[in-house]
């Protein structure tokens, strides 16, 4: 994985031992920002059910030292990546336990459930809900865009990185993802594709700014050009496919999707903002 990605690692596991907001964005790729969603709505209009909670947890407080126990081993498991899953799973079966003894609380929150089951239908709603968190997050987004800078990371190299995170999510060897640039020939056709790992084939796209429909139509014709000439050339499927942008305009968004989930791309999306913005 080479020094550059041990420093970066080493720079993400210190940023989610100390900022909030971040670890609330690594939570939403590891299936937590749905407990954390609630717990912040909860805490933001519903004073009278956090009193409740507070009087659950008192009533509780085993539980809460057990949990209070799983997080102190899973600050220790950030010092490696393997043992950082395994605990990720622990954490998840306690939550489970968790709702269990809460079944007063979520009860008075049906409207929530029924949020939570429109997550789970498919990617693209549980994208639709995450906007909310970007939101809220533009000024992180603007401390950590200036810390790659900083270091020398491109957009493609951080979205190298976070792709890696992905595909061992998917449970994928950790000694086979090998994510690099790769230039893709085939009798008589040549294309650059951004990102590419061989086995799992992974094929990817990186751009700064897709401002309109147009664009966005473009953009994906890109990947399913690459995702083409990749699965001509290497004679099988290619396993997981994506577009990552820095910056989408309102305009070009909803295009951007139908286009993304017609051809089966997932899409890793950075700000979305108006289109003004991008001039």
């Amino acid at each position: 994985m080479g020094v550059e990605s041990t420093e970066l690692k080493r720079i993400l596991l210190d940023l989610l031992d100390r900022d909030e907001e971040f670890r609330y964005a690594v939570a939403g790729r590891l299936e937590l920002s749905e407990i954390l969603r609630r717990l912040d709505r909860l805490e933001e209009n519903q004073v009278k059910l956090w009193e409740e909670v507070r009087r659950l947890r008192e009533g509780q407080q085993r539980l809460w030292e057990g949990q209070n126990k799983l997080w102190e081993e899973v600050k220790l498991l950030r010092e490696g990546q393997n043992r950082l899953w395994e605990e990720v799973k622990s954490l998840r079966e306690e939550q489970n336990k968790l709702w269990e003894g809460q079944q007063r609380l979520w009860e008075g929150q049906n409207k929530l459930w029924e949020e939570v089951k429109l997550l789970r239908e498919g990617q693209n709603r549980l994208w639709e809900e995450v906007k909310s968190i970007r939101n809220e997050m533009k000024g992180m987004r603007a401390e950590v865009k200036s810390f790659g800078r900083a270091v020398g990371r491109t957009l493609e190299d951080y979205t190298m990185a976070f792709v890696e995170i992905i595909l061992e999510e998917k449970g994928y060897a950790k000694d086979k993802i090998r994510l690099r640039r790769e230039k893709i020939i085939h009798e008589k056709e040549e294309e650059e594709i951004n990102i590419f790992n061989e086995d799992p084939l992974v094929v990817g796209e990186v751009t700064t700014c897709v401002e309109s429909e147009e664009k966005a139509v473009d953009e994906i014709s890109k990947v399913v050009k690459r995702i083409n000439l990749a699965q001509k050339k290497l004679g099988r499927k290619v396993e997981y496919a994506f577009l990552a942008i820095g910056n989408v305009s309102k305009e070009a968004l909803e295009k951007l999707e139908e286009e993304a989930k017609r051809n089966g791309i997932d899409l890793i999306l950075g700000r979305i903002i108006e289109a003004q913005e991008l001039f």
